[in-house]
């Protein structure tokens, strides 16, 4: 059976933008292929490689339970199925971000999909977001988020992993952090700075974010894919 693939992750670069008090990315060059030949002797051949210095959670990446949860899992304990499987991606762009996404919208949002939430799917929130303010000042600091209620529906539904084209899926004003609270409170993870959610919207799709199997790890950068059936 052929399928699409659609990219869901943002570049890593350095100067890329990054949730206040998080590390900075920065890249530096640990060899060029010159200095390689030089130190192996070969005439033939060089390696060149690069450092990385980056945050677990900078660009596109999921969250252990353990980052909003002492007791809970890190990243290299949590269940495999949480990051890969069926999904499911809601248009909820037409909600703005001076306001919470709230259970009505999350229900009209569905029931617009035409898709049904199972229990273990990964659901992806198109908020509109990085299409409108990706690379603006307005990226870190304007836009939406679950309340408390909205997220633990979800959770109830049986979501296991939940998804968004923003920094967060907390509302920037949110002080509670009610969409991480819940996830706690269910042991399940979230995906954020997801990009491309138009190309998915109101779709059911096999999604690939395998986090990195780092030990202790509070979260991990992913490579988000989407596989849809042609």
């Amino acid at each position: 059976m052929p399928f699409k693939v659609i990219d869901l992750s943002q570049e890593i670069y350095q100067g890329m933008s990054v949730f206040p008090m998080h590390q900075k990315t920065f890249i530096m060059v640990n060899m060029t292929h010159e200095e390689n030949m030089k130190q192996t002797g070969s005439k033939t051949l060089g390696f060149s490689a690069r450092n990385l210095l980056i945050s677990e959670h900078g660009g596109t990446h999921s969250d252990a339970v353990w980052e909003y949860k002492p007791s809970g899992p890190t990243i290299d304990n949590m269940p495999l199925e949480y990051f890969f499987g069926s999904a499911v991606c809601i248009d909820v762009s037409f909600v703005p971000s001076s306001r919470y996404i709230e259970v009505k919208d999350l229900e009209l949002a569905i029931k617009n999909s035409g898709q049904e939430i199972k229990k273990g799917d990964i659901l992806l929130l198109y908020t509109g977001h990085y299409d409108r303010n990706f690379g603006t000042e307005k990226w870190q600091t304007e836009y939406t988020g679950l309340s408390y209620e909205a997220a633990k529906y979800l959770a109830e539904l049986g979501v296991v992993n939940i998804g968004v084209d923003a920094p967060s899926i907390d509302h920037p004003k949110d002080l509670d952090f009610s969409g991480h609270l819940v996830c706690g409170e269910y042991n399940i993870t979230n995906t954020e700075n997801l990009c491309n959610l138009d190309k998915v919207v109101n779709r059911r799709f096999l999604y690939f974010g395998l986090p990195l199997k780092i030990k202790d790890g509070s979260g991990s950068p992913i490579r988000a894919i989407a596989l849809l059936e042609e």
